[in-house]
């Protein structure tokens, strides 16, 4: 029951009958890996669609020089590889865990069958892809636009609303690979944001106290 319930929670599955589910949820294959660990490599077939059910994954690209760039940060309840299940490509990234996670399989061919039998459930899924590219558009715009602290600002009032980019395992590198920079970048920026009164500092912590002033800085 446990994976029919995180499939019916998903965006892509909530209008299947439960019959439906239930027969999705038998393709479904328990993974566990431990911080640090590999779940697939850039380049590999992909395997399906994961599903987290604990912890938190980083998805991420390498360059020739060894700098990483994470495209993605992600925690419980999250998908992810969705394109790569679709289409029958490769992996378009990688994907390691930044903490201990469970995670869930559902390989692609189960999806594939399924998706030929309800062209309701299609319509859906290109809806929520087609809002996946609009989050890369805004990425980019982000990235060649705007400042560090701009950038910053903006990371942090997402964590409002997804709890996946706080908390373990999401370090200050971990968020100036993300945003591009250097984690010594990414300290000078966190020092701008609490002298304006923004943020302030719990232990390793950071607490949005004025949500106000950070959306003026996140120019929003």
């Amino acid at each position: 029951m446990q994976i029919v319930e995180r499939l019916a929670e998903l965006p892509y599955f909530a209008a299947l009958a439960p019959a439906q589910l239930t027969a999705l949820a038998q393709h479904c294959q328990p993974r566990a890996f431990p911080a640090e660990g590999s779940i697939f490599l850039e380049g590999e077939p992909a395997a399906g669609l994961w599903l987290i059910e604990t912890g938190r994954v980083k998805i991420h690209k390498v360059n020739p020089q060894g700098e990483e760039h994470i495209l993605h940060l992600l925690g419980p309840g999250n998908t992810f590889n969705e394109i790569a299940a679709l289409d029958g490509g490769p992996n378009p990234a990688d994907a390691t865990a930044l903490t201990p996670v469970q995670l869930w399989l559902l390989p692609s061919a189960a999806l594939h069958r399924l998706l030929q039998t309800d062209a309701l459930l299609s319509y859906r899924i290109i809806g929520i892809l087609a809002g996946r590219v609009r989050m890369l558009v805004g990425q980019i715009e982000d990235l060649a636009l705007y400042s560090v602290t701009i950038r910053l600002a903006r990371f942090l009032l997402k964590q409002l609303d997804d709890p996946a980019l706080s908390g373990p395992g999401v370090t200050r590198a971990a968020i100036a690979a993300h945003l591009a920079t250097k984690p010594e970048t990414v300290s000078r920026a966190l020092r701008t944001l609490e002298q304006a009164e923004a943020i302030q500092f719990d232990r390793h912590r950071i607490i949005i106290v004025r949500q106000d002033i950070l959306r003026t800085i996140a120019a929003l």
